[in-house]
């Protein structure tokens, strides 16, 4: 397959854990936390479907949270790296292009853009407001440079927040290929070393698509933009989504699943 490194192949797992978006509910999150934590077993894998960040207040707390939990069950059952996997959302994408924004063709448009999705947020979780940066992205490429440069050495403050950014998978799926795991669609009439960036922007009716993609009898994702959802209704559908809208529900969702596809349970955050 090409472009092996935004990949994750998952070999001889018991149980796949499979969190959905978080969207930087830290409090939400901290049930889901416990959870994993208590019943987190031997040869168990663990994959945050993106979104960690974004919309609420708590972005880089909630990445620190993480990151925490990865390195308590990877000591706890010495674990390999590749054992808790990070997708990349459409808000880590987004936080992306401000990283970059030293080198984009119009900085005030894609700012005005990202931060009506809720990109400001994780600005001001490490430090930074809207007006700051609206003013920064009007001032020219040097003066931009170095606030970016500004901004990562803001991210490498914090312990681990550099290698989180930087090591966003695009899937991860069981080394059966019976289910696979996205943050948002596929393109299911490209095969997966084609697919572009409907991972997190979504694939035009992919929350009506219900039938096997390839050898996948199973997609798990992390996020979808209409109200559809029941999670009630997983176990009969190919799609799985662990997320419900209104984003203001400030619920997060999470499954365990066997790598042949089957859902073992579903649970949400108290």
């Amino acid at each position: 397959m090409e472009k092996q490194s935004n990949f994750v192949e998952l070999h001889n797992p018991s149980r796949i854990w499979a969190i959905g978006s978080i969207h930087s509910n830290l409090h939400s999150f901290t049930s889901i936390k416990k959870f994993i934590s208590d019943n987190f077993k031997k040869n168990d894998k663990l994959i945050f479907l993106g979104n960690v960040i974004g919309l609420g207040e708590f972005s880089k707390e909630t990445i620190s949270s993480i990151i925490h939990l990865r390195f308590e069950l990877m000591s706890k059952f010495y674990l390999k790296p590749e054992s808790i996997i990070f997708l990349r959302g459409a808000q880590e994408e987004m936080f992306s292009k401000i990283l970059q924004l030293h080198i984009a063709p119009n900085p005030i448009e894609i700012i005005n853009w990202i931060f009506d999705h809720g990109v400001d947020k994780t600005l001001n979780s490490y430090g930074y407001t809207r007006e700051d940066v609206k003013n920064i992205a009007t001032t020219g490429t040097v003066s931009i440079s170095r606030w970016t440069a500004k901004l990562n050495k803001s991210i490498l403050d914090n312990p681990g927040h550099k290698e989180y950014f930087s090591n966003l998978k695009h899937a991860a799926f069981s080394d059966s290929k019976k289910i696979l795991f996205v943050n948002r669609g596929v393109d299911v009439s490209r095969p997966l070393s084609a697919q572009n960036d409907c991972f997190w922007w979504g694939y035009q009716n992919f929350s009506n698509f219900n039938k096997p993609y390839n050898t996948f009898v199973r997609i798990v994702r992390g996020y979808q933009s209409n109200q559809k959802n029941k999670l009630e209704n997983a176990k009969n559908e190919v799609v799985c989504t662990l997320f419900k809208q209104p984003l203001t529900n400030n619920m997060i969702y999470g499954g365990i699943f066997s790598e042949n596809g089957e859902i073992l349970e579903l649970f949400e955050s108290n």
